[in-house]
């Protein structure tokens, strides 16, 4: 498997999870912080930096398993969370592709969750993955 893990230094005491996280987010997802405090900044305050830090600081930017298979993981589980999920799916789908994921892998771990998550939730997911897509293949034109 292709490494797409931002190596960062784990053991380093001296490097923050927030360190971490960004380093992590320039790397896969440049503007997220900037993109979730301009978004939820005025009901909560630095959450963007919250999020960054606890979610790509203490478990994206982990050593033991690349950035292309915790997202393929990400993506099925919110497939199996089911339609409520659909506005993280799709980011995460974007994010999934930004390490490297093909559409063909992600398309086959969100039929995959059929069997655990049922029918219902892995359509909604190909529907969210479409959607995607779509968009993608739009901005290439």
């Amino acid at each position: 498997m292709q490494e797409t893990q931002t190596q960062s230094p784990e053991s380093n005491s001296q490097t923050s999870a927030l360190e971490r996280a960004r380093t992590y987010c320039d790397a896969h997802h440049p503007g997220l912080e900037d993109n979730l405090n301009a978004w939820f900044g005025d009901m909560l305050p630095d959450f963007g930096e919250s999020l960054v830090e606890w979610a790509y600081g203490r478990h994206y930017s982990r050593p033991g398993l690349d950035s292309k298979s915790r997202q393929l993981a990400t993506v099925a589980a919110l497939t199996v969370l089911g339609g409520q999920t659909a506005p993280q799916l799709k980011i995460n789908i974007e994010h999934t592709l930004a390490v490297g994921a093909s559409e063909k892998e992600i398309v086959e771990v969100i039929w995959q969750m059929a069997v655990y998550g049922g029918l219902p939730a892995a359509i909604n997911g190909l529907n969210v993955a479409k959607e995607v897509f779509s968009a993608r293949e739009q901005t290439k034109r």
